[in-house]
C-alpha cells in the first residue's frame, strides 16, 4: 500500500501562486501514474494533472493547462503541483493519487487505488 501526504494549500489572492506538494511512500513506484484532483464546494472531484512516474509524461485538465505544471522528483519520492494565475473557481480541496501505469485512462478518478487527505486551496477575490 501507498501512502500519500498532500501539502501546500492555502489562501491566495486571485492571480497569486501556490505549490502543492506530495509525499509518497510505501511499494515502488516505477511503473505507475501520480495524479492532482480537485472537489470544489457542491462539486465531484475532478481531474487536475497526471504525471508518469518513469518517463515524466505529463496529461492536463483543459482548465488548468498553461496556468498549472506537475513535475515529480524520483529522488525525493515527490510530486508536485505549481499553480500559477489561480482563480477563484480554482478553490478546492486538492488531492493526490496514484494508479498502476496499465493502458487505463488517467483522468478518472477510479482508476487510482491511493489518495491522500486532501489539502484546502483558496482563491480569494
Amino acid at each position: 500500500q501507498v501512502q500519500l501526504v498532500e501539502s501546500g494549500g492555502g489562501l491566495v489572492q486571485v492571480g497569486g501562486s501556490l505549490r502543492l506538494s506530495c509525499a509518497a511512500s510505501g511499494r515502488a513506484f516505477s511503473n505507475s501514474v501520480r495524479g492532482w484532483f480537485r472537489q470544489g464546494p457542491g462539486k465531484e472531484r475532478g481531474f487536475v494533472a497526471a504525471i508518469s512516474w518513469s518517463a515524466g509524461t505529463t496529461s492536463y485538465a483543459d482548465s488548468v493547462k498553461g496556468r498549472f505544471t506537475i513535475s515529480r522528483d524520483i529522488t525525493k519520492n515527490m510530486v508536485y503541483l505549481q499553480m500559477d494565475s489561480l482563480k477563484p473557481e480554482d478553490t478546492a480541496v486538492y488531492y493526490c493519487a496514484r494508479k498502476n501505469l496499465n493502458g487505463r485512462p488517467w483522468r478518472q478518478a477510479q482508476e487510482y487505488d491511493s489518495w491522500g487527505q486532501g489539502t484546502q486551496v483558496t482563491v480569494s477575490s
